[in-house]
């Protein structure tokens, strides 16, 4: 719990109440419906480059990525070459992994051809449960699932499109992540379906 206007409220157990960036994360992106292309781009990113690690330490390196990588821009990041892939290698700032480097490259340039060919992450991800979220029951008991039939049935899709580093298991963490999946526990205030906000 962390009080809120002079109120206790409660979050999902994993929301680290060190750390504003986490609380923020939970309180506006985790679990709320998103379809921003630009952020869709990037939280598919970021999840990739999570494999392996924390999810907080992306979080507080999230701001930098965007600086790293033109603001999630694809036609930039399609077009980079290996003078700017050495300078990715070299920021701290960054996950300074190759694979994962790489992964992003491949991955702007899949995304222009999906632009071209649905329109978009946000028609192609959104049509795979008809526009409306998925609302399971979480709670002590009931814990997410890594992974799920529909997580690998769009990883494999992914894939065949071009796209790396996007396991089931990382296609599941994205769902959660732009709200196709409602995984907040039973008793978290941000329980219900609601529609994204920004960060204050």
């Amino acid at each position: 719990m962390q009080p809120a206007d002079g109120i206790m409220i409660k979050r999902c157990h994993w929301a680290n109440p060190a750390n504003p960036l986490y609380i923020a994360y939970h309180d506006h992106d985790w679990g709320v419906p998103c379809h921003d292309e630009t952020t869709l781009f990037e939280m598919l990113n970021l999840e990739g480059a999570q494999a392996g690690l924390s999810w907080e330490t992306i979080l507080n390196k999230r701001e930098h990525y965007r600086q790293a990588f033109d603001g999630w821009n694809a036609k930039k990041i399609a077009r980079y070459d290996d003078k700017k892939v050495a300078e990715l290698l070299a920021d701290a700032g960054i996950v300074r992994n190759k694979l994962k480097v790489a992964a992003a490259i491949a991955n702007a340039k899949a995304y222009l051809i999906l632009c071209r060919e649905v329109g978009g992450l946000d028609p192609y991800m959104w049509r795979f449960v008809d526009g409306k979220p998925i609302i399971n029951h979480v709670s002590d008991e009931h814990r997410p699932p890594a992974k799920t039939e529909l997580s690998e049935r769009i990883s494999k899709d992914l894939a065949k499109r071009g796209f790396k580093f996007i396991g089931p298991t990382i296609i599941y963490a994205y769902m959660q992540s732009i709200g196709m999946v409602n995984d907040h526990a039973a008793d978290c205030f941000k329980r219900q379906p609601a529609h994204r906000q920004p960060a204050d």
